[in-house]
């Protein structure tokens, strides 16, 4: 898979730019690239949606705000990004057109977000939750999901009409979704478009409606969606997939599947951006003498070494064992923070010995100083 180019490279922008600055680079790129003023070029449609999904997300704060902190990859790896219908539908009115998407001043009508004449429709979008463990969110998954969604109906191939064919031209529009209206003003003749309020800017009138859909051109149907989710998605991150979501009515473009992150927390394990975070409480004796102990991570269990002498609050470090990040800058690491755990009920038997241990020369703290005299008397308590 191609890696794809960032989105300000692709529009010519600065990091910092104004809204208004990215609309009229979108505009310019666009222009520059219409597939029907480079009708030689096999690269040009490709360039032109690369501009249109830059736009897309760039235009948005809350997208821009994400693709800023994650990259391509908080943005979701699937639906491999707008189609052509979507363009036209979406952004034609920033180049001030109407039913043409917007392209018909510049190329001489016949823009390709129409269907017959008319602007396509796109459906509406899917919002779902999804809730992952820990050991998901550091690793990817995918997941696969079941949901109900409007499917273009079968019968009538979306259209609506009683075996898809008993449509005619709308006598209104004819057929272009729009009725334009002239206006004189003193500046000279002014003309507006409107959409079509017969047919609803579909360019057809059903004659006869399907009898499967009732006229619709959809169907509910349920299905199982697979999702791959990038290791690295955090609480509150959106994905999207193109295409997921429902078929609007009597023709058009299905709308898309957003999908928000849930992290379901872990019991013993903390995130902390791509680390994690875990306390371990070990015994005076440990901390004093050293030991080996074990510890979770996200992989299994492993074991850490204590060195003897450890201050209560030394943090080590696993490398690697944390969260891949969103955006493959390699991966976080484990903080282990250890606590001295004390005893708050201690029997007669152990604090006897614990009274034997306050007396010893260096149960006071005094660092540096006769260490080697007090683990001398504890050896000979317990010899």
């Amino acid at each position: 898979m191609a890696t794809k180019r960032d989105y300000y490279e692709v529009l010519g922008i600065a990091k910092n730019a104004a809204g208004d600055e990215i609309k009229k680079a979108y505009r310019k790129v666009a222009i520059k690239y219409h597939p029907d003023k480079n009708p030689d070029d096999p690269t040009a449609e490709d360039k032109f949606k690369e501009a249109a999904e830059a736009y897309e997300v760039l235009s948005d704060q809350n997208k821009r705000a994400r693709y800023d902190q994650y990259g391509h990859q908080g943005m979701g790896g699937n639906g491999g990004g707008p189609s052509m219908e979507d363009i036209f539908s979406h952004f034609g009115d920033i180049f001030g057109g109407g039913g043409q998407g917007g392209f018909e001043g510049f190329f001489g009508g016949g823009g390709r977000g129409q269907q017959g004449g008319r602007r396509v429709r796109k459906g509406s979008n899917l919002r779902i939750k999804l809730k992952l463990d820990l050991e998901e969110v550091a690793n990817g998954v995918e997941k696969k999901i079941k949901v109900k969604r409007y499917v273009a109906c079968t019968t009538c191939t979306g259209t609506g009409a009683k075996n898809g064919t008993d449509l005619k031209t709308c006598g209104t529009c004819q057929g272009q979704g729009q009725v334009k209206r002239v206006v004189n003003t003193m500046l000279g003749q002014m003309v507006s478009a409107s959409t079509c309020p017969t047919c609803d800017g579909e360019g057809k009138v059903v004659t006869s409606k399907c009898d499967v859909c009732q006229g619709e051109g959809r169907q509910l149907h349920e299905e199982v969606i697979p999702i791959n989710i990038p290791a690295g998605v955090a609480e509150g991150m959106q994905l999207s997939m193109n295409g997921k979501g429902n078929y609007p009515e009597r023709g058009g473009v299905p709308g898309d599947l957003l999908i928000q992150i849930e992290e379901e927390p872990h019991e013993q394990l903390k995130r902390d951006g791509n680390n994690i975070m875990f306390e371990q409480y070990i015994s005076f004796v440990d901390a004093a003498l050293g030991a080996s102990i074990e510890v979770p991570t996200i992989e299994g269990k492993v074991k850490i070494k204590v060195d003897p002498g450890t201050q209560p609050g030394k943090i080590l470090r696993l490398r690697g064992k944390g969260i891949k990040d969103i955006n493959g800058y390699g991966r976080g690491d484990q903080l282990i923070h250890l606590s001295v755990w004390t005893p708050k009920n201690v029997t007669g038997e152990e604090r006897e010995l614990l009274e034997k241990l306050r007396n010893a020369q260096n149960f006071t703290p005094n660092p540096g100083k006769n260490e080697k005299g007090f683990f001398e008397k504890v050896k000979e308590y317990f010899q």
